[in-house]
């Protein structure tokens, strides 16, 4: 099974697919869809890969002639086990060929308010973590999430606190991830962006919609649908030097509910009206 062409396959040669768009799309299927499709890229979650075996799901993308742009994710720095934890996530994203391993850094541990050592927790670990890293190959890529999630889920809210951290380590070894739905907000991130430079490690893109959810995690939308100038952060991180994926990953409980491969198509034509 080789990539086909398509009309769009010059504007799609940035596009990847991220697999959580399309949550509970079997992996034989997405990548059937995505080869069809022209789309020659997939950002891969630990789950749904280990459910479906992590060494049939690198042949599977493999023989697609697919690249993993990136896998999600390590981190959740503030568990029991996270060390061992995050060593298997390196192995899997070499096992999988891909350079990006994201990673969210977890919240306040259960019943501290100390954020700073929170924080700073977080870069002991990528200072465990990084030479094994560097020795599978695979990047660490710090994701920073909207503060909204800063107590449970990532004490790092910003691009310039993500890069305060990866700064202490070699920029093929530490990187950091934009991601359009966490960092829009933010004042500085035109500044922080061009600041990264060669640590852009991912680019990930996401509309924000109002009023949000119940489930704040799933208030993102297709590109186009919500208030974020998508092209002017596409712009930025290409002006910073990035050449690489650009991931359409979305959380939405009605996409979710649609057939996989619809979901594809909008995704793709979304990517194309506002990003590519």
């Amino acid at each position: 099974m080789t990539a086909a062409r398509s009309p769009a396959a010059g504007r799609l040669a940035r596009f990847s697919f991220n697999q959580a768009t399309a949550t509970g799309w079997p992996l034989e299927e997405l990548v059937a869809a995505c080869v069809a499709a022209g789309v020659p890229g997939v950002g891969l979650w630990r789950e749904p890969v280990q459910e479906y075996g992590l060494d049939r799901a690198a042949r599977l993308v493999r023989d697609a002639g697919l690249t993993v742009t990136s896998l999600c994710r390590g981190g959740f720095f503030t568990t029991n086990g996270w060390r061992e934890a995050n060593l298997r996530a390196i192995e899997e994203a070499a096992t999988l060929a891909t350079g990006e391993l994201v990673l969210v850094s977890g919240g306040l541990p259960a019943g501290s308010r100390d954020l700073d050592g929170a924080r700073e927790r977080v870069a002991d670990a990528l200072a465990e973590l990084a030479p094994h890293a560097a020795a599978a190959g695979v990047r660490l890529a710090v994701e920073p999430l909207h503060p909204m999630f800063c107590s449970d889920r990532c004490v790092i809210s910003t691009l310039g606190q993500a890069l305060d951290l990866a700064e202490r380590f070699d920029p093929a070894t530490v990187g950091v991830v934009v991601d359009t739905y966490h960092l829009w907000w933010d004042d500085t991130v035109y500044r922080q962006i061009a600041r990264a430079g060669d640590r852009i490690a991912a680019f990930q893109v996401a509309d924000w919609v109002t009023p949000l959810p119940a489930g704040v995690l799933l208030g993102r939308a297709l590109p186009g649908r919500g208030c974020v100038d998508l092209r002017r952060l596409r712009d930025a991180v290409d002006a910073a030097g990035y050449r690489g994926p650009i991931e359409v990953e979305v959380f939405d409980a009605e996409l979710w509910s649609r057939p996989g491969a619809a979901v594809l198509a909008d995704t793709v034509t979304a990517y194309l009206t506002h990003v590519a």
